[in-house]
């Protein structure tokens, strides 16, 4: 039997389709727009950071899309099912849908994707696959995940960045992570890999045999790779770009850009991500394995300065582990409001004697560097010897991937449930070498795992938001890592970009549908 959910939500992707796209589009041109930094590859779920996601997203798909409500609508699976018992999911995928390299796309390449690649290589994935029993192919078009337990957000992890579909033909028996194709990434999208100029332009072409009849309306997206924050401005000003990505301009010049002649402006497009940037800080060894001296961090850093002066208004200040969007927000825990004082009375509390410690910016750009340099000189007025030590994005990700840091800028995404995006970063069994988006700071603590695995799988939601409210006022104490900004990320693009944004990951998909009205 057809759950009755998915046949409404069925009914509310056309509604959504068909507002989005309200107006006659055009088919033709290309769209130039910008990739900050240069992403170290392109195959989405081996890579996960921000620059990867918005040019591959373009390439990869997932078996869902999202609107910005978050409801999920289908993408390489057109119709879902879901057992009474809420452990059996059943996905019937597209009949008429090929690889770039013309290969059929069918049931064989989900599982391998999901059972084999993902669970070898992706960190947001495994935290879902943990609950997931047995993943079977019942025919070639119809996929059967078996869950162990119910688990509520199982229906949100199905974005291509999170649980990207990757050809099973080319892949597998393969060593991954230097697989020949990984050069030349195929997917399903409605964009193809043309070629790459390192330091130069990544150019995707029109996938003519794209399954969704009359898309992509475009010809093609030049990604153009240019390092100065002030040159990507000008090419925006003089009309070489098109369309400006979230971080891709310092926020000194959104404003000025913003008042332009046919400049629009959105905030949306980042409902599914929720990104949140925190301070890495290493639990293992050195003042930082002190929660004393993380406290002292919470306390030293001017995070309103950071948002006013640094982010141009933009965000939210953080209260704790949860985000303002995440669901079951504890929002009656005590800020870590500035207060210098405070974290001069921790660090002589723990007999701080001033061994150095050093923070590693984030490599995206002029307004991470300063946030990183105010930072510095907040933590130094308290007393910390502190030294900056910068990198590009390969050393940035090395670094962190081998636990070689004190303190580190980053920015993970919430995904909008603790069980999906909140949880990989504290659990004890997330703890691994090598990647630099798990529990990179090597927290451990019993009870936080066994609350945060007690509560992905509790019902009703009261239950879950009980375990909840725990944990965090656990993580409140013990300050794993230190809580800086809910980001709050515009594009900027000229207005005859018509239907840019139309789903809750923004860019990371909107070519799709995007047209120039020219």
């Amino acid at each position: 039997m057809r759950d009755p959910l998915a046949l409404a939500i069925s009914a509310a992707a056309l509604a959504f389709t068909t507002t989005a796209l309200a107006d006659d589009p055009k088919q033709g041109g290309t769209v130039n727009t910008i990739v900050q930094p240069e992403p170290p590859g392109l195959v989405l779920g081996m890579i996960q950071n921000a620059p990867t996601r918005v040019v591959a997203g373009n390439i990869y798909e997932g078996l869902l899309r999202y609107t910005t409500d978050l409801e999920p609508i289908p993408q390489l699976a057109e119709s879902w099912d879901v057992s009474d018992d809420g452990r059996t999911y059943t996905f019937h995928l597209r009949e008429n849908v090929a690889w770039h390299d013309g290969e059929p796309f069918t049931a064989d390449d989900v599982v391998f994707s999901a059972d084999v690649f993902h669970r070898e290589l992706n960190p947001s994935a495994r935290a879902v696959l943990q609950h997931v029993e047995s993943i079977e192919a019942t025919d070639e078009h119809t996929v059967v995940f078996t869950l162990t337990e119910p688990f509520g957000p199982f229906l949100l992890s199905f974005e291509a960045g999170t649980f990207t579909m990757v050809p099973e033909h080319l892949y597998a028996g393969t060593d991954f992570r230097n697989n020949e194709h990984n050069d030349h990434p195929i997917g399903t999208g409605p964009f193809k890999f043309a070629n790459w100029e390192r330091g130069t332009v990544i150019k995707l072409v029109k996938n003519d045999d794209y399954y969704e009849e009359g898309l992509p309306y475009l010809d093609g997206v030049n990604w153009h790779v240019i390092p100065d924050g002030g040159s990507r401005a000008v090419a925006f000003e003089n009309g070489t770009i098109d369309v400006l990505p979230s971080g891709t301009v310092e926020n000194f010049d959104i404003p000025r850009l913003s008042e332009m002649d046919n400049v629009c402006v959105t905030e949306e497009g980042h409902e599914y991500f929720s990104p949140y940037s925190m301070l890495w800080m290493n639990n293992r060894e050195g003042p930082t394995a002190d929660k004393r001296f993380r406290q002292a961090v919470m306390y030293a850093m001017d995070r309103e300065f950071a948002r006013n002066v640094l982010w141009n208004g933009l965000g939210k200040v953080p209260l704790s582990a949860f985000g303002s969007n995440a669901r079951f927000q504890d929002d009656t825990l005590e800020p870590y409001d500035y207060n210098p004082e405070r974290a001069r009375e921790l660090l002589e509390e723990m007999g701080y004697d001033g061994e150095e410690v050093t923070i590693l910016p984030l490599p995206y750009g002029e307004t991470w560097t300063r946030w990183a340099e105010a930072v510095q000189q907040n933590l130094r007025e308290v007393g910390i010897n502190v030294r900056t030590q910068a990198t590009d994005v390969g050393g940035w990700n090395q670094r962190l991937g081998d636990w070689d840091y004190d303190l580190a800028f980053t920015y993970l995404y919430q995904y909008g449930d603790p069980a999906l995006g909140i949880s990989r970063t504290y659990l004890s069994d997330n703890i691994a070498k090598g990647s630099p988006w798990n529990n990179v700071e090597g927290y451990e603590n019993a009870r936080v795992d066994e609350l945060f695995n007690e509560a992905a799988t509790a019902y009703p939601d009261s239950e879950r938001e009980a375990l909840y409210k725990e944990v965090q006022e656990i993580l409140h104490e013990d300050v794993p890592v230190g809580w800086l900004m809910e980001l709050g990320f515009p594009t900027l693009y000229r207005c005859d970009v018509k239907d840019l944004v139309n789903s809750s990951v923004g860019l990371n998909e909107g070519f799709r549908d995007a047209w120039l009205d020219r």
